[in-house]
């Protein structure tokens, strides 16, 4: 007899396979829509060129003309997408002048000396100015005129190395040479990066403990870099120490006059600021050992980017530092950089524009305005109403709308999205509703709920008013009521999950489909490689529909001005940027989603998306009247007591495009070995005679070539029943 296959949408990885029986398992680039599976739509590069460094960030504005602008930020460069093309508007911390370049024979390496302290960091960036001076040598002065590299060592505070693309064949460079060089701002590594702590480190490391002295000579300037301590004995003769909240690197330790010399200021995302004699130094160079116990829990923060338009304006945040802005109304925008947003606060984890009253709100900033030594991670702070950047729009006056306010509940502030009535803000344990009441209190604060604090700092959306937000207890919504939502993955993505990259996971709406997806990094990679979405669409009170994949987006923005999401993919391997000469860094593609059935990428490079789809094991159901029992006695017997014997099976398509796997996988019990068989289908397909006999069986549709295409309807399989062996 036909027997139909019917499965309920979603998968189900919280029992076994064959506990899933009626449901699907598992898949890798699947969606469901109207209860029924099918392959996710492709997606195509934008422009022909790759980004430098890791892009976490996407912000979609148009200005009054209607043109239509991405701002993308990675941690090493902050771009503009517009019209197809990539221009380069990350902000300049600061210009040297006088530098010149010495070369080593059959190298690629050229130092680059400067007249006074350079400020920077192995892998900034640097573009040069007008180049002149130097001749016989492989690098001309065209070889570095208006180009970009990434500073590969810091030898000193005066001198730096770039890595060319090719060797000196000719005459070596000896201090020769002029150029001016940008310098732009650090925005931090591209991975989340663990320290000290209960087991931290690598196994068999080493335990110096957290070393500490005290500053013996203040520092009055912050390019300053040689640091007298009152004892510098105990530290390495390289590393990194902290300072108030400062971060500063050394590459010298004269332990005869206690002096640090040769590294930077600022490091890691941290503010060069001025420090008082006496105050406490401590070396945060090593790990402690496998199972030592360290002073403190340390986490370097990856480097980000927090994006919003104030109108025509980017806004534009380092996670944890300055805030930029970029005007796009401005004549030849595109070809002007970011600069500092005058008279903000310098040093914060978040910001947003507060709609329609128009207020920049910032979070986990200073208690005193421009003094990041200040930095309090429950403390927000906003502008007054359509005044972001004047001496006083952030004092908070009687005559106008700047105000304060510190949350109760958490350690520091991870998050905030804008809703349809309030901005949600979520700490660490907590959540909370900021709404404008106007005045004079501008903004009141409600709790809403506790234990339910955001997982990462990207890992909440809203949408229909509804905010959606992962957290260490599992996946909540927000209606009006505070929800935890049942997932039959969630034991798969937390127990997957790199809790170390937790502020790497990005939540990214679909409303075209209906989909949340949050992408985040699983076991030990510091890159996102795995998806776990939620159909809200679909999703009904009985049933909640959730999905996992491969599909790897560190960045997502949904269709509102595009028409289509737009994404990032960051490959760590691939140095092969654009724009940067010496990208140790990786690379990032734009993409715009849901277009075909391909990947593809520049120059038409096509590449199959491979989707499938695996469902729990069912097995035949025996009617008692088949053992000799009355006719019409209502109960069953089955769960694998019989053999099945399936002769045929009918395929069921509702769309379908080019050559489709389906693929039976039979056991005789759980833990036997199981047996696959393959059958090809296209379109053309009425049936496939089959010679299957098992206690259970699985389905599994999946394509593996290019412009293929598929939606599932109901699948028929002419089932009898066999024997008990």
């Amino acid at each position: 007899m036909l027997q139909k296959l019917g499965f309920v949408p979603g998968f189900n990885k919280q029992v076994t396979e064959t506990g899933a029986e009626g449901q699907w398992f598992d898949g890798d680039n699947v969606r469901f829509r109207y209860g029924s599976p099918e392959k996710i739509g492709g997606w195509s590069q934008l422009g022909e060129d790759k980004l430098t460094g890791a892009a976490r960030a996407i912000h979609h504005w148009d200005d009054n003309g209607g043109i239509k602008y991405a701002a993308i930020g990675t941690n090493r460069i902050l771009y503009v997408y517009s019209g197809g093309i990539y221009y380069d508007i990350h902000p300049i911390r600061v210009t040297l002048t006088g530098a010149n370049f010495t070369s080593t024979s059959s190298s690629p390496t050229v130092t680059v000396t400067c007249t006074g302290a350079h400020g920077l960091l192995e892998d900034d960036i640097i573009k040069f100015g007008t180049v002149t001076g130097l001749s016989g040598s492989t690098f001309t002065n065209a070889s570095f005129t208006d180009n970009k590299f990434m500073v590969t060592a810091v030898p000193s505070t005066t001198t730096f190395q770039i890595t060319m693309d090719t060797n000196e064949t000719g005459t070596p460079l000896s201090t020769a040479g002029s150029a001016s060089i940008l310098c732009y701002y650090n925005v931090g590594p591209s991975q989340q990066l663990g320290g000290f702590g209960w087991g931290a480190g690598l196994f068999g490391g080493t335990s110096i403990g957290a070393s500490t002295t005290t500053l013996q000579t203040a520092l009055t300037n912050t390019t300053t870099t040689t640091i007298v301590l009152n004892s510098s004995s105990a530290f390495p003769a390289t590393g990194t120490i902290q300072i108030d909240n400062e971060f500063i690197t050394y590459t010298n330790n004269n332990t005869t006059t206690n002096t640090l010399t040769g590294g930077a200021r600022g490091v890691d995302g941290t503010t060069a600021a001025t420090h008082t004699a006496g105050v406490t130094v401590t070396n945060i160079s090593e790990y402690a050992g496998w199972g030592d116990p360290a002073s403190s829990d340390f986490t370097i923060d990856p480097g980000l980017w927090i994006l919003d338009n104030f109108g025509t304006k980017l806004i534009a945040l380092i996670y944890n530092g300055k805030c930029f802005e970029w005007d796009a109304a401005g004549a030849n925008a595109v070809n002007t950089r970011a600069t500092i947003l005058a008279n903000a606060p310098t040093a914060s984890r978040h910001v947003l524009v507060s709609t329609p009253d128009r207020h920049l709100v910032f979070f986990g900033t200073e208690t005193s305005v421009g003094d990041p030594l200040t930095q309090d991670d429950m403390f927000i702070r906003f502008s007054d109403q359509e005044n972001i950047n004047q001496t006083d729009s952030y004092t908070v006056r009687a005559e106008n709308t700047a105000g304060t306010q510190r949350l109760a509940d958490g350690s520091k502030i991870m998050g905030a999205i804008k809703g349809r009535d309030a901005i949600y803000v979520w700490t660490d344990t907590a959540l909370f509703l900021m709404k404008f009441v106007g005045q004079p209190f501008t903004f009141a604060f409600e709790q809403i709920g506790t234990n339910c604090g955001l997982f990462g700092k990207n890992a909440c959306v809203e949408v229909d008013g509804s905010a959606y937000w992962m957290s260490e207890n599992g996946f909540f919504t927000y209606d009006g009521q505070l929800k935890s939502m049942p997932c039959l993955v969630e034991d798969y993505v937390y127990d997957s999950i790199n809790d170390t990259s937790r502020d790497l996971i990005n939540c990214g709406l679909n409303n075209l489909f209906g989909e949340i997806n949050w992408f985040y990094c699983s076991g030990s990679s510091d890159a996102v490689d795995r998806v776990v979405t939620y159909n809200y669409l679909d999703s009904s009170r009985e049933r909640s529909i959730w999905t996992t994949g491969s599909l790897a987006r560190a960045a997502w923005q949904d269709s509102a001005v595009f028409n289509r999401p737009h994404a990032t993919y960051y490959d760590p391997n691939d140095n092969n940027s654009a724009d940067v000469t010496g990208n140790t860094d990786g690379t990032t593609i734009y993409y715009n989603q849901e277009t075909g059935t391909d990947q593809i990428n520049a120059g038409g490079v096509v590449t199959a998306i491979q989707a499938n789809i695996l469902s729990g094991d069912f097995d035949i159901t025996q009617k008692r009247s088949n053992t000799g029992q009355a006719v019409g006695t209502p109960d069953l017997r089955g769960d694998g007591e019989y053999i099945m014997r399936i002769s045929r099976f009918i395929p069921d398509f509702i769309n379908q495009t080019g050559t489709t796997q389906v693929s039976f996988t039979t056991r005789a019990y759980p833990n036997s070995t199981p047996i696959t068989t393959n059958f090809p289908i296209d379109s053309t397909t009425t049936f496939k005679s089959t010679r299957i006999r098992a206690r259970s069986i699985a389905l599994k549709v999946s394509n593996t070539g290019s412009n293929q295409d598929w939606k599932l309807g109901t699948f028929r399989l002419d089932v009898a029943p066999g024997g008990m062996r």
